[in-house]
This record gives structure tokens, C-alpha cells and sequence, in this order.
């Protein structure tokens, strides 16, 4: 069984699950009574109703024009023990479980282990999930794709309960505050003896800001790992699960584990970052010395932490610790499999995020670890950086890139994602036989596929044991395969990258699609000539750390038998 997830695989197993929320009907009427006709279009420029944030717009548009906080349903009777009514709802559904489920009824970051928008997801685009149960609301009435598309936005944006989240207002009948930043519920550390918490240092996010940085951090976890969960050197603890939450800014979250022995100096000053102590300098090997804040080397702009580190080498060619491009990312390994860190060491956390609103903020993330009580196999992670950068498309062409992976003989591959930026349009990955095994069309939303039985690769050929992974990079090209000016990459719009610097070899204005050169030509460009109408502004597609550049990056997970 192929499980497209973007959590823990059992919590999506196929279990007797009870009604727990969602009823049809519209205002105070029964189950069944069609959602109203909506009102006359406003005038321009007048908003057709006035919302406080999104959770808001989805208390009015689906939860009452849908029936669900109805009297008989979600209302007075709260059905299922959910009280959909304005002043419960909100607190009815955040990391509450549901009656019968695995699956809790709203997970902040993560549509797909929420049991709210699954339910909702199965009556809007019937075969898209599986669920037990009836698909909701009941009734004849049925949420537009675009209602369901905000509650799922309003889940990946941390499902605040207020405040607006990005792309919310272009589904809203109506008008809502500009979007602010949102720092996401912080997740509940695991019980003492279970597992423990990590918490990242938090770095600044400027308004209108795209950043990916770089900074190390010692820790010592000994006082917190029963000696049950420790290697046989005792300088490893082994973990079954992972559990990430971090702010919706972020793009990816990656922790790396030092190797060397360079001392934490080498990695730039120390400085407390929050708590009480914020700002002041401190000792990299004192965890305390902070009191309620974090003691961190400091922050570096760096595309894939290139010259961060000691010597001026790639820290993001360390082993990893955790890879992660949601903002809540859960895995669970199979029963017997674990994987191991080191009890004290230095971290290496490497974060991309955006920040697309007019407020500056501060990125948040947390990581729960619970320990493996059945130590059997140990997880292999796959992260190939080999091609990260060869992309090469032409301004308004097409290219395909592809890469070979081989497996070790006796591999059970349980997990794969891709990475890709804007422009990268499909990513699929092929077996040995030729059988395609993955596929994802949505960047910054990929698939995160488990599969269940792993599949096996026990061939003495490494042929029989290669994946082979493609990805199809649009460097501009509308969805009928004509110029498109505004997708192309273009020097005007393009952070600067140190790689890959953005040349203009194209005109985006005038002679569009035609050969220019450099920001200088734009007459070249000019439809006419001296007519002044041409741009010199698109450039050929290269790799870089900006959603305006590109990477290659299959990144997964196996155990060997």
C-alpha cells in the first residue's frame, strides 16, 4: 500500500471512525437544507462582508453557511462532543482528538493528519483521501473547493485563531486584515523518560524578507535519556519517532550534526538568543547559562550553508539530522527500526524561510523526539545533493534533469520527498523495472510518500537496486507552452546569488523571447527601433537558495534488512 502523507503513517490506517463533526444544513435549519444563494456582488472596491481573520471566515462560510454549528449538529447537541458555535469552535478543534480517530481534529501545519479538513476533503473531491465514516458536511449541501482550500491554508498557515493567512483573502467573499506573521502553537514537549524536546534558537525574519541561514549550537541531552535508550557506547541515544512544528515561514528546516573537531568558537561568537539574557554574550558549552533563552553562534546568510563552518567548508554536507519542508512534520519508524544522535554535541541549523508580510518576526521551531523502545535496525537517510544545481533552462524554455541513486543490497526504502523551487513543475521517481514510484507537482507542498510493505531491493546487481529521479524545470512558459513574462527568471526580481549571478540573455518587453545582453541592451528588446519599449530582463534558470533559483534534491529514507 502507497500512502501519500505528510505524517505518521498509522494515523491514516483505515479504522472504524465515529461522526465527529460536520452536519449539513445552512443557519438554524435541519441536516440537508442547501447552503444559501449568496447576495449581489458588491460594488468595486466595497467589501462584501468584513471577517477579523480567517478562522473567522471559516466560522461564517463553512462552519454556519454549511450547517455545521446548527443546533441539532455541532450546535446545543454538539454531536460527537464538538461545539462548532462561534465561541467553542475554536477551541473544540485545535489538537483535540476525535471521537473513534487516530487522527486529531485539526493538527496546526498539517492538513493531512487533521481530521476536520480530511472529513470536509472527502465529500468536496470524493477519492481524494481515505477516511472512515461518512464524508461531511451531510446532507445535500457540499463546501466549494475554494472553502475547502481555505481551511486547508488556514491549517498549513498554523491555524491561528486570529489573524490572516497568506492566499486566504483571494477565496473569501469578502475582506479580511492584511496578513501578519504567525507564530504557530508550540508543540507539547513528550513526558520525562519518553523522549525530549528540542528547541531552536530563534532568528530574525525582516519584513518582505527571504532568508536561509546557518548557525551552530551545542547541546548535552545526558540528563534527560534513560540508559535503556543509549548505544552500546553510551554516547548515542536511539529514537522511533520524530515531530517537527515550526513557524508557517518556513520553507525548510534542516538539523545537522557537527563531525569535526574544531571547537564551537570556530563557528563565530555566542550570544544568548531570547529569555532574559537576549543579546548577551555567552559560554557555547553552558546549556543553562542562558536561563529561559538559548545560547547560539551567530546567524549566517548562507545558500545551502555554503562556506559556513570551520575552514570556510559546506556544513550542509553533514550528516543530517532531520530534513523537513512542512511547518509540522511528524515520521514514525517502522516497529524494531531507529535512528541515533549523539547525546552532546553541536548542532548545525540551517533554515529557509520568507516572510511575506509588513512586520518583522521571529522563527520559532521545536522537535520532539520520543525513544525507540525496540532497537533492531537503524535508519539510513537519503539526501542527494549530487546534481543540487545543474539546472541550466533557457529564459522561456523547458529542460529535464535526471540522476541515478543505488541502494544498498538488502535496502527497505519506507519514505520519499522532493525538493524543488518554484519552477520545478514535476518530480517523479522510477524503480529498477521502470515502475514509477514517486510523482509530485506542487513545490512547496511536495509529497511526502511512505510505502507500506518498504519496498524491498535485494539484488546482487546495483542496477536492480538503482532509483532513477527526474524533475521538469518552466523557465517561463504559460500554461499553453507560449513566452510568459512574468514566470520567466529576471534580473529585476532575483536576489542576488553569489553561485549564479541572473544575466539577462533575453527580452521580456518589446521583442519578446528575443536575445539581448545585459541590463545595458534593452534596445535591443525595442519592438521597433528606437520605439524605447524593450527589456532586457530574463535570464537562463540556475541554481541558488531563492524561490527565483533552483535545486535537485531527493531526499528519503530506508533501513537495511
Amino acid at each position: 500500500m502507497v500512502h501519500r502523507v505528510g505524517t505518521l503513517r498509522d494515523a491514516l490506517a483505515l479504522v472504524p471512525l465515529v461522526l465527529v463533526f460536520g452536519c449539513g444544513g445552512g443557519g438554524g435549519g435541519g441536516a440537508g437544507t442547501p447552503a444559501p444563494e449568496p447576495t449581489q456582488s458588491p460594488a468595486p472596491n466595497e467589501c462584501s462582508a468584513t471577517f477579523d481573520g480567517t478562522f473567522d471566515a471559516i466560522q461564517e462560510l463553512v462552519f454556519e453557511r454549511h450547517g455545521c454549528a446548527a443546533d441539532a449538529c455541532h450546535g446545543s447537541a454538539r454531536s460527537g462532543a464538538l461545539d462548532l458555535r462561534p465561541e467553542a469552535a475554536y477551541a473544540s478543534l485545535i489538537e483535540v482528538p476525535s471521537a473513534g480517530s487516530t487522527l486529531p481534529r485539526v493538527v496546526p501545519g498539517d492538513d493531512d493528519r487533521s481530521y476536520l479538513w480530511r472529513k470536509l476533503a472527502a465529500k468536496t473531491i470524493p477519492g481524494s483521501v481515505e477516511i472512515g465514516g461518512s464524508p461531511m458536511p451531510i446532507g445535500d449541501t457540499t463546501l466549494s473547493e475554494d472553502e475547502l482550500e481555505l481551511v486547508r491554508l488556514w491549517i498549513k498557515g498554523g491555524a491561528p485563531e486570529t489573524g490572516t493567512v497568506l492566499d486566504a483573502e483571494d477565496l473569501v467573499d469578502g475582506c479580511l486584515p492584511d496578513p501578519e506573521p504567525i507564530t504557530i502553537r508550540p508543540l507539547d514537549p513528550p513526558p520525562a523518560g519518553r523522549g525530549l524536546q528540542l528547541v531552536m534558537p530563534p532568528f530574525d525574519l525582516p519584513a518582505g524578507s527571504e532568508r536561509e541561514v546557518c548557525f551552530a549550537q551545542y547541546y548535552d541531552l545526558s540528563d534527560q535519556v534513560p540508559s535503556e535508550f543509549l548505544d552500546e557506547s553510551g554516547e548515542n541515544f536511539r529514537i522511533a519517532v520524530s515531530d517537527l512544528r515550526q513557524d508557517p515561514q518556513s520553507h525548510h528546516l534542516i538539523l545537522l550534526r557537527y563531525d569535526g573537531d574544531a571547537p564551537p568558537s570556530a563557528f563565530g561568537a555566542f550570544t544568548c538568543r531570547g529569555g532574559e539574557r537576549d543579546g548577551e554574550a555567552c559560554e557555547p558549552t553552558d546549556t543553562k547559562g542562558c536561563g529561559a533563552g538559548s545560547c547560539a553562534g551567530a546567524v549566517v546568510d548562507a545558500v545551502g550553508c555554503v562556506g559556513f563552518g570551520p575552514g570556510g567548508t559546506s556544513a550542509i554536507a553533514l550528516p543530517q539530522v532531520l530534513v523537513a519542508q512542512q511547518s509540522q512534520e511528524r515520521q514514525e519508524l517502522d516497529t524494531g527500526v531507529y535512528a541515533e544522535i549523539p547525546v552532546r554535541g553541536l548542532w548545525v541549523w540551517n533554515s529557509h524561510a520568507f516572510n511575506l508580510t509588513g512586520r518583522d518576526h521571529l522563527m520559532n521551531a521545536r522537535i520532539n523526539y520520543w525513544f525507540a523502545t525496540v532497537q533492531e535496525k537503524q535508519v539510513q537517510r537519503i539526501f542527494d545533493l549530487s546534481k543540487i544545481f545543474a539546472q541550466r533552462t533557457p529564459p522561456f524554455g523547458r529542460e529535464t534533469i535526471c540522476n541515478d541513486l543505488p541502494l544498498p543490497q538488502g535496502a527497505r526504502l519506507f519514505n520519499l520527498i522532493s525538493h524543488t523551487h518554484k519552477r520545478g513543475k514535476r518530480f517523479w521517481v522510477e524503480g529498477p523495472d521502470g515502475r514509477q514510484i514517486y510523482e509530485n507537482f506542487v513545490y512547496n507542498d511536495p509529497v511526502n510518500q511512505y510505502y507500506e510493505p518498504p519496498l524491498a531491493f535485494d539484488s546482487a546487481d546495483p542496477a536492480e537496486r538503482t532509483l532513477h529521479y527526474c524533475a521538469v524545470y518552466e523557465n517561463g512558459l504559460a500554461e499553453d507552452g507560449t513566452p510568459d513574462p512574468e514566470s520567466v527568471r529576471r534580473a529585476s526580481n532575483t536576489p542576488e546569488n553569489a553561485l549564479f549571478p541572473c544575466a539577462p540573455v533575453a527580452c521580456t518587453a518589446g521583442r519578446l523571447g528575443e536575445a539581448c545582453s545585459g541590463t545595458s541592451d534593452d534596445a535591443a528588446c525595442d519592438s521597433e527601433p528606437g520605439r524605447g519599449d524593450g527589456d532586457c530582463d530574463a535570464c537562463i534558470l540556475r541554481g541558488g537558495n531563492s524561490t527565483e533559483d533552483e535545486m535537485f534534491i531527493l531526499i528519503g529514507a530506508y533501513y537495511v534488512e
